[in-house]
Parts: structure tokens; C-alpha cells; sequence
């Protein structure tokens, strides 16, 4: 049995912003900093005799969701658990079903090329899992987890996968001890996949639809802009899952809510007067400037202003008081290029491929939205930031791509 590292306090925190908690003094800080300390030297302990528990408490970090704060060790480990417990990609150790399906699930979650083919053992010669194994109940938990990590054609985890569920429940009619029964339901009712981080996802695109759907009530006041809150959200949670990451996720959900919003006004509402105003709006950055603009800007206006706001005061906490001014900035340029290309509309002018393409990369939205991407990210500096607002090449192309791929979506 582990000490308890984490209060349950902490723990509660931590599953459910994927954040730091928030501590009243540097006390509890100081508390905080020494228990993970405690946590990292108990991982690259050795395990020459104790691999069955080195697996169990990486499991167990795991399953808390506080992972990301021991990526370093834990990949680690499991480099060196991986050289002397594999060949050719195969585990060449462990007979019990419970350890070997651990390893197994453990190595394949964190990207190994480890072969299914070692649960062949378990097979009798008529090519059926052996029935004993269900008596096994933590082996078969185990297995059952491990073969939800299988590949599309994956036979024996198909396999696996039908044996195990089929006998964990039935296990739950067997006078097994409450607590393994209760094991056994959670882990029929909730898979892996289905833990901390989804609850924590679901939990942030209920906020962000709420602050749309109730708070800013686009439907009824901006009735012309796409619905396209939902996808949003999707799409930046394929940009990065991890719980450490969720203030990032949030602003970046509302991010794309906004720029929803701006698109629409300048390429299908907006007239060509209202528009200037809007930008100019912008380029001052002021709230003096509400009066000046027409009804349905006023809402996207103040919206962009308020988020903006959120990000500088998040920024603060983290002492980056210098971030938000380059995000204001990529802000400013964007908006200028959504200009220009209304401005050609408005004229009639057809823009040569260079002066389509510089203006578009930037009205495309991807640049501004790197840039702010990178909040919540620790090791971000200032110069860091000036080399990423000063056109590189990486981000140029990539804004290029994403420009041809959107240029070839809207024609389709």
C-alpha cells in the first residue's frame, strides 16, 4: 500500500479544472510541491522485485489525473520496463493475467509497439480462452481494460474483449466481496476512456455553449452567424486533451465563438461604412468606442473585449502581464485583413495571387489563434512570443495550408 500523497482535497482539484488548486497561503504550496517530490522519487525507484507495484501506482496516478505532473519519470519507467520486459515488441515475461494485461495496456497507451499476440497463452487448443481464468477477477479487469486499447482487426483483442465482458457480468450475481463488486460495475459501466479527462471535457463545452447559447444569446441577437459553437469545441479539444490545459481549452472554445461571429459580420452582414467602424473599434481598442458602432456589433465587440480581459487577468496570476499584447495584436491584424478583403468586395477588385494570399493567411484566423493557443503553457516567454507574431515560416505555411484547405471546403 502507497502513502496517500494527494489529499482527497487536492485530488477533487485537480479532476475537475486540470489545474493547479488554488491554496491560501505558501504553506500549503510548499506542501503541495514536496508531496510531488515524494511521488517522483517513488517512481524512478528501482523495481528490480517490485515491478507488479510500479505498475499499480503508475496506474493509480493515472487514473487520479494528475499524470501530466510526472511525464518525465513516467515515461521513464516505462522506457526501462519496456527494454527489459520486451523483444521484438513482445512482453517475454509474466504468466499472471492481471500483471501481463497491465503491462501490456500501460506500454500501449503511451505509443509502444507492443504485440496482443502474448495473450495467446491463455487459449486452450480448442482456441478458446481458457474458462478458469475468470476466477481471476483482477486479471480479468485488467484484460478487459487492456483489450480496449485494441487495433481495428485486432482478433484476439476482439476476442478478449467479448470473454471478459461476458464474465464480469455474470460475476456480479457471485458472492464476491462489495467492494470487488462495486470495482467490477464501475468498470463495465465506465471505461477507461469514460474517466477524469471526458468528465472534465464535458464539463468545459457545457460552459462555453451556456456562455453562447445564454449568456451572449447569439440565435436571437446575431441570428445571421453560424452555430458552429459545438464543432468548435470538438476541434480544439483535437488540438490538446490534456487536463493541464483546460483554461487553454476555454478560452480558445470561445475564441473560435468569436471568430465565428467576426467572420460572418464581415463577409455576409456587415456593410462596407459599418465595417470600417468595427475595425477601427478594434485598432483603438477602448470601450469608449461602443457607441460609435451599430447594434449587433456592440455584442461581438464587448465580447471580444471581455474575453481578451479574462486572458490578460489569467495571465497575470502566472506573472506573463506581457502576453496579452501579443495577442491583441494578432487580434488588430486579423481584423485589418477581414478589412481588405471587404474592401475588394465592396470595389470589384480581383486581388493577384500574392496580394490574395498574404491578406487571406491572416484573415484565415490560424495565426491569431496559435498565438493565443499558447496560454496555459508554462515554459511560453516573451521571446517566444516575439518570434512567433513576426511571420515565420512554420506559421506562414501552416496558415497557407489551412487557407487552401477552407478555400477549397467553401467552393465544394
Amino acid at each position: 500500500m502507497y502513502p496517500q500523497c494527494f489529499s482527497n482535497k487536492d485530488c477533487r482539484a485537480h479532476s475537475q479544472t486540470g489545474q493547479e488548486p488554488h491554496y491560501e497561503d505558501d504553506s500549503q504550496i510548499k506542501q503541495l510541491q514536496l508531496l510531488k517530490e515524494d511521488v517522483k522519487k517513488m517512481l524512478v525507484s528501482p523495481f528490480d522485485k517490485n515491478l507488479s507495484s510500479k505498475l499499480k501506482f503508475i496506474d493509480l496516478i493515472q487514473r487520479l489525473g494528475v499524470s501530466y505532473h510526472f511525464e518525465h519519470e513516467i515515461d521513464g519507467v516505462l522506457r526501462q520496463i519496456y527494454d527489459t520486459s520486451t523483444k521484438n515488441n513482445n512482453i517475454i515475461i509474466h504468466d499472471d493475467l492481471h500483471q501481463l494485461a497491465l503491462l501490456f495496456r500501460l506500454l500501449r497507451q503511451h505509443g509502444y509497439p507492443i504485440s496482443s499476440d502474448v495473450f495467446y497463452k491463455f487459449k486452450e487448443e480448442t482456441g478458446k480462452f481458457n474458462e478458469r481464468l475468470a476466477n481471476d477477477i483482477q486479471g480479468m479487469i485488467s484484460f478487459y481494460e487492456a483489450a480496449q486499447l485494441r487495433f481495428h482487426g485486432e482478433e484476439i483483442l476482439e476476442e478478449a474483449h467479448h470473454f471478459t465482458r461476458i464474465h464480469l457480468t455474470k460475476s456480479l450475481t457471485t458472492q464476491w466481496s462489495p467492494s470487488l463488486v462495486a470495482q467490477v460495475n464501475h468498470t463495465l459501466w465506465q471505461s477507461l476512456h469514460r474517466g477524469v479527462p471526458m468528465v472534465l471535457h464535458q464539463k468545459e463545452v457545457s460552459s462555453v455553449t451556456k456562455w453562447w447559447i445564454k449568456d451572449l444569446n447569439v440565435s436571437t441577437k446575431l441570428p445571421f452567424v453560424r452555430d458552429r459553437i459545438v464543432e468548435g469545441c470538438f476541434w480544439i479539444l483535437g488540438v490538446y486533451f490534456e487536463p493541464q490545459y483546460s483554461l487553454a481549452r476555454r478560452i480558445m472554445m470561445k475564441l473560435v465563438g468569436i471568430l465565428t461571429i467576426i467572420d460572418d459580420i464581415y463577409d455576409a452582414y456587415g456593410t462596407i461604412d459599418e465595417l470600417e467602424l468595427f475595425t477601427n473599434a478594434i485598432e483603438r481598442w477602448d470601450i469608449c468606442f461602443l457607441d460609435d458602432l451599430p447594434e449587433y456589433m456592440k455584442l461581438c465587440y464587448t465580447t471580444i473585449l471581455d474575453v481578451f480581459e479574462e486572458i490578460e487577468q489569467e495571465m497575470k496570476k502566472q506573472g506573463k502581464t506581457y502576453y496579452i499584447k501579443y495577442a491583441k495584436k494578432e487580434m488588430k491584424k486579423m481584423v485589418q485583413a477581414h478589412m481588405i478583403e471587404a474592401r475588394w468586395f465592396h470595389c470589384n477588385h480581383t486581388p493577384t495571387v500574392d496580394e490574395y494570399m498574404e491578406v487571406t493567411t491572416i484573415s484565415s484566423c490560424y495565426p491569431v489563434m496559435i498565438i493565443i493557443s499558447f496560454i496555459g503553457m508554462e515554459d511560453i516567454t516573451e521571446e517566444i512570443l516575439m518570434w512567433a507574431t513576426s511571420d515565420p515560416m512554420i506559421i506562414i505555411a501552416t496558415s497557407t495550408i489551412c487557407r487552401f484547405m477552407d478555400d477549397i471546403a467553401g467552393n465544394e
